[in-house]
C-alpha cells in the first residue's frame, strides 16, 4: 500500500523532574528532509533520532519539536548567569549608544530581562541526566509509530483515488482505441489529399525525400502508438501501487508520460471525439498528478 508524505503525531512524557512535549509533523518534500526544534542541552539526541527517522522516512519535510520544562518545585526557577550577563551587557551598550545620540530609552525591567532567551535556562539543564536521556529516547518508538499511523491511513485514501483515476484514464485510452475505425475513413481523406499536394510538389524533391515526405504524413495521423503507450503507463502505474514500497518518484515521472502521450493525442487527432477523449485525459491525469505529489 502507499504511504503518505503528510502527518502527525504527540506525545507527551515526564520523568527526573521534568514534562514535555513531542509534535511531530511532515509535508510534502522532494526529499527527505528533517529539522530539529530541541533545547540546546538536549542536542546530542539528535543524531540518533536523525537515524532512527531515516529508516522509517524516505520522503518529506519532517520538523521535529520537543517543549520540556522543568516540573514546579523550589529549583523550578533558576537563572543562567553567563547568559544573564550577556543580556544585561548588551542593554549596557544600548543605554550608552541611545544616550550618547541624545535618544530616551525606556529602562529595562527585570521581566524584561527574564523574557530574553536562555536568560532562565536551568544550568542543570544542559548536562541532562541519563535517566531523563533514556526516558527522551524511549518516546521515540512509539511516537514514530502514531506519525507512520497517521501517514498509512492517509496512503489508503490516495490508493483509492489513484486507482479510480487510472480505472478512468484506461477507460478513456479504450474508448479513443474504439474511435479509431470511425476515424479511419476520414483520415484515409486526409492522408490522400495531403499526398496528392506532396506529389504536386514532386518535382523539386528526389525520391528519398518524396519517401520521406509521406512517411512523416502517415506518422501524424496515426495515434496508435500513443494509445498502446497509454495502456501500458496504466499497467505500469498499478504495478507500482501494489510494489508496497515508497514510490511517489516513480509515480510523478509516470504522469509526465502520460501527459506526453495525452498532448500527442490532441495534436494527432484531427476528429472531434478523439479530441474530447483527449482533453479528458489532460484534465484527469493533472488531477492525478495533483495526488500524487502526496505520495512518499
Amino acid at each position: 500500500m502507499l504511504t503518505s508524505m503528510t502527518g502527525f503525531a504527540a506525545h507527551t512524557g515526564s520523568a527526573d523532574g521534568f514534562s514535555w512535549g513531542w509534535e511531530l509533523r511532515s509535508v510534502n518534500g522532494k526529499g527527505f528532509d528533517l529539522r530539529f526544534r530541541l533545547p540546546d542541552w538536549l542536542s546530542v539526541l539528535e543524531a540518533e533520532i536523525r537515524k532512527q527517522f531515516s529508516v522509517e522516512i524516505t520522503r518529506g519535510s519532517v520538523s521535529l519539536n520537543l517543549r520540556i520544562a522543568r516540573d514546579a518545585g523550589e529549583n523550578a526557577v533558576e537563572i543562567n548567569p553567563d547568559a544573564l550577563n550577556r543580556v544585561l551587557q548588551a542593554i549596557a551598550q544600548i543605554e550608552d549608544r541611545a544616550g550618547a545620540s541624545g535618544v530616551n530609552l525606556t529602562p529595562a525591567s527585570a521581566s524584561d530581562v527574564m523574557n530574553f532567551r536562555g536568560v532562565m535556562d536551568a544550568p542543570q539543564n544542559r548536562d541532562a541526566s541519563d535517566a531523563l536521556l533514556s526516558a527522551l529516547r524511549a518516546d521515540i518508538a512509539p511516537l514514530l509509530s502514531s506519525f507512520n499511523e497517521m501517514r498509512s491511513a492517509e496512503g489508503a485514501a490516495l490508493y483509492a483515488v489513484l486507482s479510480r483515476q487510472l480505472d478512468e484514464i484506461e477507460s478513456l485510452t479504450t474508448q479513443a482505441s474504439a474511435l479509431l475505425n470511425e476515424r479511419s475513413e476520414d483520415m484515409a481523406n486526409i492522408f490522400k489529399a495531403a499526398i496528392a499536394r506532396v506529389m504536386e510538389s514532386r518535382a523539386d524533391m528526389d525520391e528519398t525525400r518524396l519517401a520521406q515526405e509521406i512517411a512523416v504524413l502517415a506518422v501524424k495521423t496515426d495515434v496508435t502508438e500513443e494509445i498502446d503507450r497509454l495502456h501500458a503507463h496504466v499497467s505500469a502505474a498499478r504495478d507500482l501501487l501494489e510494489s508496497g514500497v515508497p514510490v511517489g518518484r516513480k509515480l510523478d515521472f509516470l504522469c509526465q508520460e502520460f501527459n506526453r502521450e495525452a498532448n500527442t493525442l490532441c495534436s494527432k487527432a484531427q476528429n472531434a471525439k478523439l479530441t474530447d477523449i483527449g482533453l479528458a485525459l489532460k484534465v484527469l491525469i493533472d488531477q492525478m498528478r495533483e495526488q500524487v505529489q502526496n505520495v512518499e
